[in-house]
């Protein structure tokens, strides 16, 4: 049986917990408590576990490199387990979709996302699959300030919502498919 790499994107230390861009983290963190995992193995230039998911053999990586060197984990992780870029789910945040929903995706671009950027050039392939956690943008103001602030009160509900949503996706993507995991969650 051949492993998966479930990767959540994030940036490392108290100064980014809970803000916005660390929900790859926090997605992970909802996965291994799911699964009664504990995600504290440190190598890669992260934090992994490995285990079951789903009836799936899987590893779950936290790099610990800042966002924008994020393939400078994923990288040595994919080539230590064997990962094909198929079999590799990145779950990160994402501006351009709406706060509480979630895209999936296989494949593509970075869209401007530093650590998939640097996903792309440290693996040398965009063939992997994404889930796109959506943080919206703000109304107004700065766009940095709002990706590394922290989610307002009157979010959490989404925010927990979409944690669980993001692992019955990771389940479906591994059971069924990434069509069939885009056919229930987009538009939730």
């Amino acid at each position: 049986m051949s492993r998966t790499l479930i990767v959540g994107l994030g940036n490392p230390g108290p100064k980014y917990e809970g803000t916005r861009h660390n929900i790859g983290f926090a997605a992970v963190d909802a996965l291994a408590q799911r699964y009664r995992m504990t995600v504290t193995q440190s190598k890669f230039h992260g934090v992994y576990t490995t285990g079951i998911i789903a009836g799936h053999d899987v590893a779950l990586l936290k790099p610990l490199t800042f966002m924008n060197l994020s393939g400078k984990s994923v990288a040595p992780a994919m080539n230590f387990f064997n990962v094909t870029p198929d079999r590799l789910i990145v779950l990160h945040d994402e501006l351009d979709v709406e706060l509480g929903q979630m895209k999936i995706k296989e494949g593509g671009g970075h869209g401007g996302h530093n650590g998939l950027r640097d996903i792309v050039a440290k693996t040398g392939t965009r063939e992997f699959i994404r889930l796109r956690l959506g943080i919206g943008r703000p109304e107004h103001g700065d766009v940095t300030n709002h990706v590394l602030g922290r989610f307002r009160p009157d979010e959490t509900v989404a925010v927990d919502r979409l944690l669980e949503d993001a692992c019955d996706a990771v389940e479906m993507v591994l059971g069924e498919g990434v069509a069939p995991a885009q056919n229930r969650f987009h538009g939730r």
